[in-house]
């Protein structure tokens, strides 16, 4: 089973928060709070943080961009993964993924669904790899943040979980493009 292994120690890694909305601002921004806090509080170090509109180019460009800085390693969006037209953050990034993370999805639908029942079909929560940096898109609310930070993603970006973690994988996240390269 999963456990913290204290005698490891924990690796900080960076990530940036990217809010998806055509009606939020910093200043209203729950979920987008909700990440910020959590984060700060496992002790991970938050790079930057944005609000961009439901448009699929916006969201691809801010993802892209910031995927290509060394200093971010988790990029973490909120918000757009619903079925109403304006929500298109997965179409917006599933093209940038280099691996699918399918089990990131069914993972998360299983603890919303202990939450939420059925209504948890109505999230095309998703993540995946682009440029050596996990992405986890998330639906909007701060209860499905909450969630997927605290029975996923926490866990999977702190060193110390066992039997396996993704911090220790990272230096391997682009050895297909370094094999390519030489």
């Amino acid at each position: 089973m999963s456990r913290i292994d204290e005698s490891r120690l924990f690796v900080p890694v960076g990530i940036a928060v990217l809010t998806v909305s055509d009606t939020r601002s910093l200043a209203d921004d729950k979920s987008g709070d909700t990440l910020v806090g959590r984060i700060e509080e496992a002790g991970h170090r938050l790079i930057t943080r944005a609000i961009v509109k439901d448009d699929r180019h916006a969201i691809r460009d801010q993802v892209e961009a910031w995927t290509k800085l060394s200093e971010i390693d988790v990029v973490i969006t909120t918000g757009g993964t619903g079925f109403t037209g304006r929500d298109v953050t997965p179409e917006a990034l599933e093209p940038l993924f280099e691996k699918r993370m399918d089990g990131f999805s069914e993972v998360f639908h299983r603890i919303s669904y202990d939450k939420i029942g059925t209504s948890t079909i109505q999230s095309r929560a998703t993540g995946g790899v682009a440029n050596a940096t996990f992405i986890f898109v998330l639906p909007g609310s701060p209860g499905a943040c909450k969630d997927a930070w605290d029975g996923i993603i926490k866990l999977q970006l702190d060193y110390r979980h066992m039997p396996c973690n993704f911090v220790e994988i990272m230096p391997r996240l682009d050895e297909h493009l370094r094999r390519s390269q030489g």
